[in-house]
């Protein structure tokens, strides 16, 4: 049975544009696939632990699954990682804050992007050590980053593929809802964009159920 982790990442919860958007595409994604189920994470409501001293002094050299069990310190780490690893897809819905990604966000990625387990370094660089799978990165934001007189700075975006294409996950799919902040029909229409794409992306048939 094909698996979907689903990382929610909004303080807002069920209320914020990302999750919305990303319910729908969790229905294309199950109608696409069928039989799909869903491993979800609301990070927001349980944030992931920051990566302390304990955690610092054991992870290079814990890195097999076996040695990681034992360590109370990377206990968290290896859940997460099977998680991801068995998954068949992900889906990262997350809002951008002050250009990036939020910390409940950042905090699962640097407890899941491990030296030995996820990733190996090699002089030619990183080398990920998680098999590819289709992943889907929903952003939503009140400014504009892509279009408009006045875009902002985004660096979630390329900081996302960047470090889950470090863990060997590349086939990263990025859909935006901006200018969420801009009024009633400014959000409006981002949303029907953001539609369309779906529409585009799996058919109209399934949107229609």
């Amino acid at each position: 049975m094909p698996t979907l982790l689903r990382l929610d990442c909004s303080p807002r919860g069920r209320n914020a544009h990302s999750w919305r958007f990303a319910d729908e595409l969790t229905q294309r994604l199950q109608l696409a696939t069928p039989g799909t189920s869903v491993i979800h994470r609301a990070l927001f409501d349980a944030p992931p632990a920051y990566v302390d001293e304990a955690f610092s002094k054991v992870m290079t050299t814990h890195t097999t699954p076996e040695l990681a069990r034992e360590t109370p310190a990377l206990t968290l780490s290896e859940k997460l990682i099977v998680e991801l690893e068995t998954s068949d897809m992900l889906l990262i819905a997350s809002p951008v804050h002050n250009f990036t990604v939020p910390a409940p966000l950042k905090a699962w990625l640097d407890q899941v992007v491990r030296f030995g387990r996820t990733f190996r370094s090699t002089p030619e660089g990183k080398i990920g050590l998680l098999r590819d799978r289709p992943t889907w990165i929903v952003l939503s934001s009140g400014g504009y980053f892509t279009q408009g007189k006045v875009r902002q700075p985004e660096f979630a975006a390329p900081y996302l593929q960047a470090i889950l294409g470090c863990m060997g996950i590349r086939d990263v799919t990025v859909l935006r809802l901006e200018g969420l902040s801009r009024g009633d029909e400014a959000a409006a229409a981002t949303w029907a964009t953001a539609r369309q794409e779906l529409d585009r992306r799996f058919g109209l048939a399934s949107a229609a159920g």
